[in-house]
This record gives C-alpha cells, sequence and structure tokens, in this order.
C-alpha cells in the first residue's frame, strides 16, 4: 500500500501532459501510485500515459471508453486508488519539487488528519508564477489539526479540488465523489471541509496552477456555466442532510453570491443572450437558499442586491460605468505623467546650465535598491576621507530605511533626483544611471561594477540571447563612454572589463570596497549579527546564496533545504538568501532551522554572521574568500548555465573549496567534513591569491584619497599572509560536526589523492571505487590525531601529530 494515490484526469493536454506526470514520479519522496486516467482523450494522452506506465512501475493507467468528463474521470481513479492519502493533479499543472516529501512530513507531524490544506501558485504562459493571495489563511500557528470551525477562512479559499491532500479512508466512509458538469469541485470541497473532523495546514506552495491563454474550462464561453447552480443545489443539500451543519449556511450562501456574481461579471463566459436568463436563474437560487446572518462588505452589497433582485440591465448599466470612470481616470493619469515628465526635463535642462557643485557627490547601487555594495561603501568612505563633501543617495521609498542619517535620501524621477545628477561633480554607482542623463564637463562618473566576473558580460553577451535579452548594446555603449573611473579587484577583472566594456576611462585595480568590512570587523560583530538572525549558539551557519539562471524564468530548485538539514543534524542553520531578480524566497513556506534572509540589505552582514558558504556560479564567491572562511559550490546545472551564459574559466578546474554535483554529494561533503579540510583550504588559499589580491581594509579609501583628494600616495596594499579577517563563530569555538552524522561507505576519510583506483575503474569515478595507495589505511578518524605539546584542541588540523602508524598524509576530513 503506498503513502499517496496521485490521480491525473488527461484530456486534451498532450503538450503539458509529460511535464505533469514528471513533476509527481521526480518527487523525492517516491512511496506513491499515479493513476493517470485517459478521459477518451482524442489526442497523444493515452500514448504518453502508455509511455509512462512502460518506464515506471508506479504508474497505474485507467482508460475510459470516451469522454465522460473530468468529475467521472476522478472518480474512475478514486475506485482504484490503494494509498493512505489521496491528491489530484489536473494534467496541465505540476507539483513543485520536493512537495510530497514536504506535505508526508506535514501529515505526521500533525497526527494524520483526514484533510491537509497546502499552497499553490499561478503559473501563467510566460512561467512567471504568483502565489495564491489568500495564503495568509495558511500560517501554520496554532493547534497542529483542528476542525473547520476554527479556521472558517479556508472557505475564502479557492474551491478546487488540488490543494488539499485527502485520508482515503475518511473520502471512502463519507462517500464523497464527484459530479458531472462544469464547476465540480465546488460539491467537493465545501462537504469535505465541513464533514472533516481533523484539518491540518502546510504553507507551502505544492502545485503550480496553470494559467493558459485558451482552453481553460473557466474562460470558456458557454451555456455550461449553468452548471454552477446545480452544483450549489448539491452543497445545500449536503447541509440539509446533516442539521449539524446547520451553521455554514450563511457562509455558504454568501459565497455562492460571490460565485454567481463573479461568473456573470466576467465577460467571457457566458454568451451574449443567456445574460439575463442567467440573472434570473441566480434570483431564483437565492430565495431558495436565502439565509440571513453573515456579514456582506459594504464593496459587495450592491452587486448581491442587484444579483437577487435579477436586475439585469441594472446590473450592466452599472458595469459599464464602473469601466468608463476606470478608463477615465487611467487616461488623466496618463495626462499628467505626461505634464510631470515635461516639467522635470525642462527642469534638468535649468539645473545644466547652473554651476557645478564640487562638494556634491551622488551614489546609488541596483537602479534604487538600498544602500550598499561598493557605492555604499564609498559613500561611507567619502564623509570618513572627505568629510567637506555632502552626499546624497538614490533609492526607492521602501529602502530609505537602510541609508544612514546623515546622507541625504532621494527618490528617482523626482526634482531633487535631476538636480542631484545636474549639479553634483561625482556620480558614484554599481550600474549606469538614467540613461537620459546628460555628463558635463568637470563631472566624474565612478563606475564600480559589482562583484568579480564568472558569468560573460558586456559585449560577450552579444553571443548569449538567453542571457543578453534586450540588451541595448549601443546604448550600453553610450553608457560606457561615460565613466571616467572603473573599479577592479584584481587582474581577472581588469582584463575583462577592459575587453567587453571598450572606453577611454581609468581602471582603479584597488580592490573592492565592499570587502574592507571583512578586516575590520571583530569577534563580538559576528556575536552580534548571529543574534540579530537569530542563529542559535552553538550552531554552525551555512548562507545559501545561488545566482541567477538566465535561462529560467522561475528560481532553480537546486536544493531541498530542510532535507539537507535533516540529514546534516541539529547543530546545522542556513541562511537562505535567493537571487533579487525572483523576487520570492527559497522556500515556499516557513521551515525548521531555516531563515530567510533574501531581503536583508547587507550581503556582507550574512557573510560575516555564517561559518560557510554554499553557492553556485555567484560572485559572492569572490568576496567570501577574503573571510578565508569555508566555501561549497553546488554545481549541479553548470553544462545549462556555461550555454546560456558562458563563463571565464571553468570553476572545477580553479574552485574554492569542495565542489558537489548533486544535492547529495553536497550532504556527503558536510558529513565527512570535506567541507572545511585541507584539500579545500589549499583550494581556497590558491583562489585568494589570485583573486583578493588588494582586498585589505582599505580599498575604498585608496580610491577616495586617489579620485577626490587628487594624492598618488596611496596606502600599500597588505600582503596576503599579513591580514587577519574575523574568524567565524564555529572556527572560534572549535566546532567538528555533531557526533551520529550518518557517513557515508568507503573510506571518506582519506584524501581521494592518496588513492590508485581499483582495476577497471575510471579515474574520474567516485572515491568509494578506489583502493588506498600502500601504507594507508581504509578510513583513518580524528581520534588518531594528538595536538603537539602547548596546542589547544581547537587549533587547525596541521598543528596535530598523528599517532604511531598512522601515515601524515591523511587529510582531516570528518
Amino acid at each position: 500500500m503506498p503513502r499517496f494515490s496521485v490521480i491525473v484526469p488527461a484530456y486534451k493536454v498532450q503538450a503539458y501532459l509529460h511535464e505533469c506526470l514528471d513533476s509527481v514520479l521526480s518527487q523525492s519522496y517516491p512511496d506513491l501510485e499515479l493513476i493517470a486516467v485517459d478521459d477518451g482523450s482524442p489526442d497523444a494522452c493515452g500514448a504518453i500515459i502508455d509511455e509512462f506506465t512502460a518506464r515506471d512501475p508506479r504508474v497505474r493507467p485507467v482508460r475510459l471508453p470516451k469522454n465522460q468528463g473530468l468529475g467521472a474521470a476522478r472518480n474512475a481513479g478514486l475506485r482504484v486508488a490503494t494509498g493512505d492519502y489521496l491528491l489530484f493533479l489536473d494534467g496541465d499543472d505540476t507539483l513543485t519539487p520536493h512537495a510530497l516529501r514536504a506535505i508526508a512530513d506535514r501529515l505526521k507531524e500533525t497526527g494524520e488528519p483526514d484533510v491537509l490544506v497546502h499552497d499553490y501558485a499561478r503559473a501563467d504562459w510566460s512561467g512567471r508564477t504568483v502565489r495564491n493571495q489568500a495564503a495568509i489563511h495558511l500560517t501554520e500557528r496554532g493547534p497542529a489539526s483542528f476542525g473547520l470551525e476554527d479556521r472558517p477562512g479556508l472557505l475564502k479559499l479557492l474551491t478546487v479540488v488540488w490543494n488539499k491532500t485527502y485520508r482515503r479512508e475518511f473520502v471512502e466512509r463519507e462517500g464523497f465523489t464527484f459530479p458531472s458538469g462544469f464547476y465540480e469541485d465546488v460539491p467537493w470541497t465545501y462537504p469535505v471541509l465541513m464533514a472533516a473532523e481533523s484539518i491540518a495546514i502546510l504553507d507551502r506552495v505544492c502545485v503550480h496552477y496553470r494559467q493558459r491563454r485558451r482552453g481553460s474550462i473557466t474562460r470558456t464561453t458557454s451555456r455550461r456555466h449553468f452548471d454552477l447552480f446545480e452544483q450549489y443545489d448539491r452543497v445545500f443539500a449536503f447541509v440539509e442532510q446533516r442539521p449539524e451543519l446547520a451553521r455554514w449556511r450563511p457562509v455558504l450562501f454568501r459565497r455562492m453570491l460571490n460565485h454567481v456574481t463573479a461568473v456573470f461579471a466576467h465577460r467571457d463566459r457566458l454568451p451574449r443572450e443567456a445574460r439575463a436568463e442567467f440573472l434570473r436563474r441566480a434570483r431564483t437560487h437565492c430565495r431558495r437558499h436565502h439565509a440571513p446572518g453573515h456579514p456582506v462588505p459594504l464593496r459587495s452589497r450592491l452587486r448581491h442586491t442587484l444579483v437577487r433582485l435579477g436586475l439585469h440591465r441594472t446590473f450592466r448599466t452599472l458595469q459599464r460605468a464602473s469601466v468608463l470612470r476606470r478608463r477615465t481616470v487611467k487616461a488623466l493619469t496618463r495626462l499628467l505623467k505626461t505634464l510631470r515628465m515635461g516639467a522635470l526635463r525642462l527642469h534638468y535642462r535649468v539645473q545644466r546650465r547652473l554651476p557645478l557643485r564640487a562638494d556634491r557627490a551622488v551614489f546609488t547601487a541596483y537602479d534604487g535598491r538600498g544602500h550598499g555594495c561598493n557605492p555604499g561603501a564609498l559613500e561611507n568612505a567619502f564623509r570618513t576621507h572627505a568629510p567637506h563633501i555632502r552626499t546624497s543617495w538614490v533609492a526607492r521609498p521602501e529602502h530609505h530605511h537602510t541609508i544612514p542619517s546623515a546622507t541625504r535620501r532621494v527618490r528617482p524621477g523626482t526634482a531633487a533626483y535631476w538636480t542631484a545628477l545636474a549639479r553634483s561633480k561625482y556620480l558614484v554607482g554599481n550600474v549606469d544611471f538614467d540613461r537620459r542623463l546628460v555628463k558635463r564637463s568637470g563631472q566624474i562618473l565612478l563606475q564600480t561594477q559589482h562583484g568579480t566576473p564568472l558569468g560573460h558580460k558586456g559585449l560577450d553577451l552579444q553571443e548569449r540571447p538567453a542571457a543578453a535579452r534586450d540588451t541595448d548594446f549601443a546604448e550600453l555603449l553610450r553608457g560606457v563612454d561615460t565613466w571616467d573611473h572603473v573599479l577592479s579587484a584584481n587582474r581577472h577583472s581588469t582584463l575583462t572589463w577592459e575587453r567587453v566594456f571598450p572606453g577611454r576611462y581609468g581602471t582603479l585595480e584597488y580592490g573592492q570596497p565592499r570587502n574592507d568590512v571583512f578586516q575590520r570587523a571583530t569577534s563580538a560583530d559576528v556575536s552580534r549579527l548571529r543574534q540579530t538572525f537569530g542563529i542559535p549558539e552553538g550552531s554552525v551557519a551555512i548562507l545559501y546564496a545561488p545566482t541567477h539562471r538566465d535561462h529560467l524564468r522561475s528560481q532553480h530548485p537546486a536544493l531541498d533545504l530542510e532535507r539537507v538539514l535533516r540529514s546534516l543534524g541539529p547543530r546545522y542553520v542556513v541562511l537562505a538568501r535567493a537571487h533579487h531578480a525572483y523576487g520570492e524566497p527559497l522556500t515556499a513556506g516557513p521551515a525548521e532551522r531555516v531563515i530567510d534572509v533574501t531581503d536583508h540589505p547587507s550581503v556582507e552582514q550574512l557573510c560575516l554572521a555564517s561559518d560557510v558558504l554554499v553557492t553556485d556560479y555567484s560572485s559572492i564567491m569572490f568576496d567570501y574568500a577574503n573571510l578565508d572562511r569555508p566555501i561549497v559550490l553546488l554545481a549541479d546545472d553548470q553544462e545549462a548555465y556555461e550555454a546560456a551564459r558562458g563563463t571565464y574559466f571553468d570553476l572545477r578546474s580553479f574552485a574554492p573549496g569542495a565542489v558537489a554535483r548533486s544535492e547529495d554529494e553536497l550532504i556527503d561533503i558536510f558529513a565527512t567534513g570535506h567541507w572545511r579540510g585541507s584539500r579545500s583550504a589549499q583550494l581556497r588559499s590558491a583562489f585568494r591569491e589570485r583573486f583578493c589580491p588588494y582586498d585589505d581594509g582599505r580599498a575604498a579609501e585608496r580610491v577616495v584619497r586617489h579620485v577626490v583628494l587628487g594624492e598618488t600616495d596611496l596606502p600599500p596594499v597588505v600582503p596576503l599572509d599579513k591580514r587577519h579577517p574575523v574568524p567565524s563563530a564555529a572556527a572560534a569555538l572549535g566546532h567538528t560536526p555533531p557526533a551520529g552524522v550518518p557517513r557515508p561507505a568507503g573510506p571518506p576519510t582519506v584524501d581521494p589523492q592518496d588513492f590508485e583506483p581499483r582495476a577497471g575503474v575510471p579515474q574520474t569515478a567516485v572515491p568509494q571505487g578506489f583502493e588506498s595507495r600502500t601504507g594507508f589505511p581504509q578510513a583513518v578518524v580524528p581520534q588518531d590525531f594528538e595536538p603537539r605539546a602547548g596546542v589547544p584542541q581547537t587549533v587547525v588540523p596541521q598543528d596535530f601529530e598523528p599517532r604511531a602508524g598512522v601515515p601524515r598524509a591523511v587529510v582531516d576530513r570528518v
């Protein structure tokens, strides 16, 4: 008996069925049966189901001789289901990665409830996903399981069957089935929620609900939308059979009125000649099931009254008046916007004719986001080393709280903004300023960039359409022509910038100002930051910061963070930071020991608070290397990333630490201690020498002294071996991975470089396929090491002497 029976009816969805079935069978929780119902589909749905049946024994095909509709197809799946719990999925929708594992865990936590309600996101034709707006009703606060009277707001959720998981015994005991016709989910959803003795909630997106451009039932113009009345008759009949449910009649009556009104107001659902009849049926229905007592919001009362009275012409007249009002408001808004833009252009022209202010500097980062990155560090340095310069920061209002109180706040597109651009001598940003900027003689524009380049940039994107998208390269070069100085962190960056952004600017190879804080922070700063983020004392904090994927419109689901943490044990926590291009967190909902830091304004603070970085192709690795803390790369889709954007060097041949090609390999790297072993330290040391030669804590000072103060005798660069970045909290405490962490089979505690492959095993095989060279034991553990005289237990492994019989070349990964 499987844990889950996933029922998928299929009718004319051949273009989407592969993706739907794959999303079920590729779940990380494999204990399931997939019941695929061919509802007499005239296209290739049946052949696709046959293909999956031959490929995976968990697929159970069901064939209906002719098309009977969605309700009958689901009933056919119900009859053969054997799982503990039932899920329904339409043939054009998909399960999100690891959804079943999250559902299984939540069912166990909440004591096997009758119904588990989870969330969904709408996925439009472009691939963009938008979470359900009523997700507030899915917060997991309160009792683990409850009755509907404790959460009546669940009745406000979309009346669909696929946002819930049902205990099969409960469904069979109550005799629930689907009727025929449109809106067949209505007489299923309401009775199920009212009859369930125990309901639980999972605050996580488990289904992507595809919004098709054409072919959706609810967007079909047809008289079949009259089925809505019959379906609500079934709901009220169910309530009449059960007197204890009578208290729900007023709520259901209001839900019916809202639904009927929505169908009538939607211009594409009802034929023109059927509108008056539909409203007459609605009036009859309202009289039949009228149940006062549930309050109706003021904005809905007029519409409800018109529907209940059947005033068809009045409803349409008011609707047209509302449309006219909206169009008038939009036209006036456009006119006012045009007049405002004209006034601002005139204002900018006037300001450009006034003298420059040599004591003014304006800064911005990431097109109006908050104070930070290289411009943020330079703005602080301006106030410290050139206090006669008055600084302004351009940011949208929601980011103004990140700007220091001593700095003037400027909103983009305002008169103050154009005044700052026209009159300030210094313009500092990590992206180009407004394309309408006219750079004046005497102005100095400092382009800081925002990291060391790994993926292709600038003109190199001309051959990368997925990454370039709608980049206007002529406009890009016009912006380059305004640059006076470009910051560079290393020789690799210098050579790249000067080639992909050809111009007459001067390159300042001084380091990354945003990394100065790594050399100046103290252990007290680290402790304070960890308390701010809620990192438990004694924990190992993993900063997970993946980058943007040009070939994907939605976030790359590389890791199941909850599974990773379960595998590593209770001492680990994850600081999860999604890329700002996606605007959504890496986790669909609250997760134990996963701290969402996507909206935190300072990446540098996140780096300081963490003990290890896990990333993929993000430039954060070049910054983090300055802390000399472990870095682990997850390169599970490197070929796809390189094909879409391209990279300037192969990460696998010059990595800053251990490299994992899958989630399981990542877990293994942490479980064995390889993430901070001697081999990883060697890789990180070589990486720092190449990419961090100037990040000694005084990069911003060198920039200000050269650009603003005109000095040529700049502070010398501190060599790498003389730098002392603040240690991580785990390193300071001498933490090792907790006891009891599962270890992989084979000899994981010996460096793979000390292995010879067995006969027939290729050089690229995993270490389990190796035999140790002569003199090397199959498994050497840290207990085989003793510290040298006078050396404390918390020092690095190089300060340890092996016990007798243990070779010196053994690595320290555990």
